[in-house]
């Protein structure tokens, strides 16, 4: 399942776009889990929170889905 997360700046940072996503039920959770699991961001195993992701990057979720930012 691929779904698009539309933003309107020019980037967004990774738990956010994960808070967007409507994954998690609270920022603690989305801490825990980048902290222990982590996701894919183009393809790269990543866990920080902070880090930016722009348009047409894709986040990829064991489990759940790919989600790819785009730009309003």
């Amino acid at each position: 399942m691929k779904t698009e997360i539309e933003i309107q700046t020019s980037y967004i940072q990774l738990g956010q776009l994960l808070k967007l996503a409507n994954i998690f039920d609270s920022g603690g959770m989305i801490k825990h889990y980048l902290q222990t699991e982590g996701v894919l961001l183009n393809d790269e195993k990543e866990h920080r929170r902070g880090k930016k992701c722009y348009p047409g990057d894709t986040v990829s979720i064991e489990d759940v889905g790919t989600f790819i930012v785009t730009k309003q």
